[in-house]
């Protein structure tokens, strides 16, 4: 019987699951719901910006408070913060490694009948190396401020104004979004058929949830910097 070390050694369970490509798309579809959740949560607050700077600039404060007193002042973020951050990488560790595989696996390229699977999973990579990208940016500009022109620590109203108000904030932030669109798209039928909620019956209801939430989340967040473009937001 083989051992996974040198030691004799057996890998745990959970080392074991993560190695194998069923373990790896379980690991992806769950830190993709995580991420899902967040990004609901995260649009409907983000809309707070059409109720004005008070509204908006009151919810980011309130965040800060959550958990209070069992939790410090600004600790539920960080806990927050840390949990996605979980999320983020082992989303993208799986899906690079099922890449890798998949690319070892078929040395010649996929039949005639393969491409539109093929063209989900190209728009699925690219998507998410976009994405990945984008969340660094998004970081630089609304979290650290470090690339937001006129910032004002502790004034998200006001820093949405200030980045979207230039061509460059607000064109990287839609493009980002219509890719998270197709990405949540196409990771929302995945997610369900490696979680086992598809069957012949649900099938159609999946797809039209799919779209729906990729619609709603991707109308939602690019509302906001049309909404600074076109002056609604100021």
């Amino acid at each position: 019987m083989a051992l996974a070390t040198g030691t004799g050694r057996r890998p745990s369970t959970l080392t074991t699951l993560w190695r194998s490509t069923v373990g790896k798309k379980a690991a992806m579809a769950v830190s993709g719901v995580v991420m899902l959740l967040y990004l609901v949560f995260h649009m409907l607050g983000n809309l707070k910006v059409f109720f004005g700077p008070g509204d908006l600039n009151g919810y980011a404060a309130w965040l800060r408070t959550v958990g209070e007193p069992f939790l410090r002042y600004g600790w539920f973020l960080w806990i927050a913060r840390c949990a996605l951050t979980a999320a983020v990488v082992v989303h993208g560790v799986a899906a690079y490694q099922l890449s890798r595989r998949d690319l070892r696996a078929r040395p010649q390229k996929y039949a005639h009948q393969r491409q539109r699977a093929t063209y989900a999973t190209r728009t699925m990579r690219w998507g998410g190396v976009i994405l990945a990208l984008f969340i660094v940016w998004h970081i630089l500009d609304l979290t650290t401020l470090t690339v937001n022109p006129h910032a004002e620590p502790g004034h998200p109203y006001q820093n949405i104004v200030a980045s979207f108000s230039t061509w460059y904030g607000g064109g990287i932030y839609c493009v980002a979004m219509l890719a998270l669109g197709l990405h949540v798209r196409h990771g929302f039928w995945s997610a369900a058929q490696t979680l086992g909620a598809n069957n012949p019956r649900r099938d159609r209801t999946l797809k039209v949830c799919a779209n729906a939430l990729a619609l709603v989340l991707t109308v939602g967040f690019l509302s906001v910097p049309v909404g600074v473009m076109i002056g609604v937001v100021r």
